[in-house]
């Protein structure tokens, strides 16, 4: 069942007066997905969308989803940003500009305790695949008279890039195109360094997952090494599920490999594998060739060697015959907000078409 509650106000967050400025609508959203959800986060969550200047109800606008990065959630993106514009700043002067049509934006909160999400159905995280597709882009359609079938289009950077290569693998009834910057893809490459990392953070804790994961509960100033272990534990958790099935009945999180000796733990690891873009494109062709239009960009020095499972999926796509736009642009994984002012025209255009 889908609740709403009032429209809190529109909350004007712009440092930017030289274009017409859109208003940001408050909800809040009573999600019955997310009840009983393995990690006990909240089920009520703020959600923020976007109406370009001048636009209501009235006038049947395109919709598209933002998908955020590991480390935030889509209110995150709206809110004051120093030194640059946040993302409705951003869509403020794109359009008055005249380089995309107006778009109704929605900027879900898919935020869990563990850092971050991955935007996929999973027993160690909850069902946020079906929170998108079931609860947030309906109540966002029928409040704001927008998007429908053939008008969505989801993106995202990092996490929410593979969010929105995972959800045009497998949704593309749903979605009408995706676009992913520096989306997560060749596990191997990406995951790999950083799970050996992390194992090395874990011999403060003895080894114990449960006691690093208590530990970051009760403070409020997490090391850089502390942030990566978390992130680790936050993948292992979404693509490698395992249940405690005793009083609590809690997810319990491992990691693909023992942690005293550095051995991988071959079915452990298929589990992850199972969700590596790079690797299952190749069976969900069919899949991505019903869209629209699919966008893969990934910078070339990227900090976690990103670009590698773009390319492979981009190459297979090519092989494929299934038309999309692939670039490589001079940048890392950080300060890369101005690739937005590429692909975000680009996807709205794609979805009207």
């Amino acid at each position: 069942m889908i609740t709403r509650q009032v429209i809190q106000g529109n909350i004007k967050m712009h440092n930017n007066y030289v274009y017409p400025n859109g208003t940001i609508h408050r909800l809040i959203h009573q999600s019955d997905v997310l009840k009983k959800n393995p990690l006990h986060d909240p089920v009520q969550r703020a959600l923020h969308v976007y109406l370009p200047h001048g636009k209501n109800r009235k006038h049947h606008l395109p919709l598209l989803v933002d998908l955020a990065g590991y480390g935030n959630s889509g209110p995150g993106h709206t809110s004051w940003k120093a030194f640059g514009e946040n993302l409705p700043e951003r869509l403020d002067r794109l359009i008055s500009e005249a380089h995309m049509p107006p778009v109704v934006v929605a900027f879900p909160d898919c935020y869990t305790c563990l850092g971050g999400n991955q935007y996929i159905n999973s027993a160690g995280t909850g069902r946020y695949a079906d929170y998108l597709i079931e609860e947030i882009v309906p109540l966002v359609e029928q409040e704001f008279n927008c998007g429908g079938l053939g008008q969505r289009g989801v993106f995202g950077k990092s996490s929410g890039g593979f969010g929105a290569l995972w959800h045009g693998m497998h949704y593309p009834d749903f979605w009408s195109a995706i676009a992913s910057c520096a989306g997560d893809a060749a596990f191997e490459i990406v995951y790999l360094p950083d799970i050996y990392a992390a194992a090395q953070t874990l011999t403060d804790y003895d080894l114990s997952i449960t006691h690093f994961i208590a530990s970051t509960r009760t403070t409020s100033r997490l090391s850089q090494q502390d942030r990566g272990c978390l992130m680790v534990c936050a993948m292992a958790a979404t693509y490698d599920p395992v249940y405690n099935h005793g009083i609590k009945n809690e997810p319990v999180i491992r990691l693909p490999i023992d942690l005293k000796n550095g051995r991988l733990i071959p079915e452990r690891w298929q589990n992850w594998l199972n969700h590596d873009p790079a690797i299952i494109v190749t069976e969900r062709l069919e899949k991505l060739r019903q869209l629209k239009g699919i966008w893969l960009e990934c910078g070339r020095h990227d900090q976690f060697n990103l670009q590698f499972g773009t390319y492979r999926i981009s190459d297979a796509l090519t092989q494929a015959g299934i038309k999309h736009v692939y670039e490589e642009f001079n940048g890392g994984h950080s300060q890369i907000d101005h690739r937005l002012d590429h692909f975000l025209p680009w996807l709205a255009k794609t979805i009207i078409t």
